[in-house]
């Protein structure tokens, strides 16, 4: 899923294209079964013995999400908290005492409540929190008490950022109380996966995956983008995963070309492109793999001119991987491609090519962010853009690291508008308008999901992704069911607009 991130900090990389897949498909589905696809209680330990070990004396108040205000709505919750607990209840707290060499952890929970679990569900209760965690538990409803009691007795206090009310709360009763967050640290411990995670996240891969092959053999004109992503999320589910992982992205035609387009409501048509970007969450963890496919199952030359520029770009990305790299070398290789294959197809002037972008001190952008204007990749885990790469040092690669990478190029047929106005800027379109239009409503997006293991760098989302691969895939049509009579009606009588753009 694109993301605009600044290219100084944006660390994330790729296997390379010429180390071979450590791990089939097959394959993840057995090591990732039930039994092993899980994080054992005396993880999640160690790793609040690691949140003691790097903060002072003092003590940490972690809430979980809250309950949803109303009981038929979701609940997500907060990967902080899982990430320390693995609890994923609503109402939970975890207050974790340092005192020298020395830590202890207590959790407060919901209690059970027969009557209210009639509309809400089953709940833990304390002795089901102590089973699940190993910690001692207690009522949701002591733990003001319990933390007014330890406000009064330390000099320091860890809680997140987000959580005003609650510091607020902390320093009223303690006003000369050091009030800390908690951020960079888990950021820090989160962005290094364990290998209990790294199954997870290879269980959700697989299953986005099989979704991703699936609505491959499907898309067809005349169709809905709604379709493909209800086929899609249906198998994320039928498949075990929790739920999709972000709003998924079907964007077909010139919605091929927005970003983070997610209404997915449009008729696609033979000819267009249509861009998947979506990912399962399975047990919290989350998989995002985007693949971009012709909506007649062949790609048109300029179709094909266009993806090709950003395969390219993705294997230079993943060439320039490796234990230790930094995102530097990355995104000079991939910008590398993107430029002089942009360049090559008269869309940009030079691959070096700036323009006037506006602003207060009349700053000059480079050409080619006009059509590549998100970052390379992000980190996966708990959320879909997860904390990044481990240890001190961010921005280079090491064993424990889980990410993405994803170039695209986006030809939007008004991008001559959005060109601000200026001498350089009105030669310019001058030159390029002609194959802005030849590219029109192209948009084109790569993602793949990677982890990094003591044993190597291993491509995880192998869906199909060159040319060849896809129009093959596309040949194998696969029956789906459908009502066309009621799409029809839909088409023809509420939504007639969303044929066209």
């Amino acid at each position: 899923m694109g993301r605009r991130l600044p290219t100084a900090t944006l660390w994330t990389a790729t296997l390379r294209t010429w180390i071979p897949l450590t791990i089939s498909l097959a394959a993840i589905l057995v090591f990732t079964s039930p039994a092993k696809a899980q994080v054992p209680e005396s993880e999640y330990a160690s790793r609040r013995a690691a949140v003691a070990s790097h903060i002072r004396d003092g003590f940490l108040v972690l809430p979980g999400a809250p309950e949803p205000i109303h009981d038929y709505e979701d609940f997500s919750q907060d990967p902080d908290f899982f990430y320390l607990t693995g609890i994923d209840e609503p109402g939970a707290v975890l207050v974790l005492v340092k005192q020298g060499a020395s830590h202890s952890a207590t959790v407060f929970v919901q209690p059970r409540d027969p009557a209210r679990e009639v509309w809400s569900g089953y709940r833990l209760g304390t002795e089901g929190a102590t089973e699940r965690t190993g910690l001692p538990a207690r009522t949701a409803d002591e733990v003001s008490a319990f933390v007014d009691s330890l406000a009064a007795a330390h000099q320091v206090a860890y809680i997140p950022r987000s959580q005003r009310d609650l510091a607020a709360k902390v320093r009223a009763v303690k006003p000369g109380l050091t009030v800390l967050g908690i951020g960079d640290l888990m950021s820090r411990l989160r962005g290094s996966k364990s290998p209990a995670e790294l199954d997870l996240l290879r269980k959700a891969i697989a299953i986005t995956v099989d979704a991703q092959v699936l609505a491959m053999r499907s898309v067809s004109p005349g169709m809905n983008e709604f379709e493909i992503e209800g086929l899609i999320e249906y198998t994320f589910r039928r498949n075990g995963a929790d739920r999709p992982a972000f709003a998924s992205i079907v964007g077909s035609g010139p919605n091929s070309t927005t970003l983070h387009y997610n209404r997915n409501d449009r008729f696609m048509s033979a000819g267009e492109l249509v861009v998947m970007d979506v990912g399962a969450s399975y047990r919290g963890y989350a998989a995002d793999v985007t693949r971009t496919v012709p909506v007649s199952g062949v790609f048109s030359p300029e179709q094909r001119a266009i993806y090709q520029i950003v395969r390219e770009a993705q294997a230079a990305g993943e060439r320039a991987a490796r234990p230790g790299a930094g995102s530097v070398a990355m995104n000079l290789a991939v910008d590398s491609v993107i430029k002089q294959g942009l360049a090559r197809l008269g869309l940009i002037e030079s691959p070096d090519a700036v323009y006037d972008c506006g602003g207060e001190r009349a700053a000059t952008c480079p050409q080619y962010r006009l059509y590549y204007m998100h970052g390379l990749g992000h980190g996966i885990g708990l959320e879909v853009h997860d904390p990044g790469t481990s240890g001190i040092q961010p921005g280079t690669l090491a064993p424990g690291d889980a990410f993405s990478i994803e170039p695209g190029i986006y030809v939007r047929a008004n991008l001559l508008n959005i060109i601000p106005a200026s001498p350089r800027n009105d030669s310019l379109k001058a030159k390029i308008a002609s194959a802005v239009w030849h590219y029109a409503n192209i948009g084109v997006r790569i993602e793949d999901d990677y982890l990094l293991t003591p044993t190597g760098l291993e491509w995880a989302s192998r869906a199909p992704r060159e040319i060849h691969e896809i129009e093959a895939t596309m040949r194998d049509r696969a029956a789906v069911p459908r009502d066309r009579d009621k799409i029809e009606w839909y088409r023809a009588t509420e939504h007639p607009e969303r044929v066209t753009p």
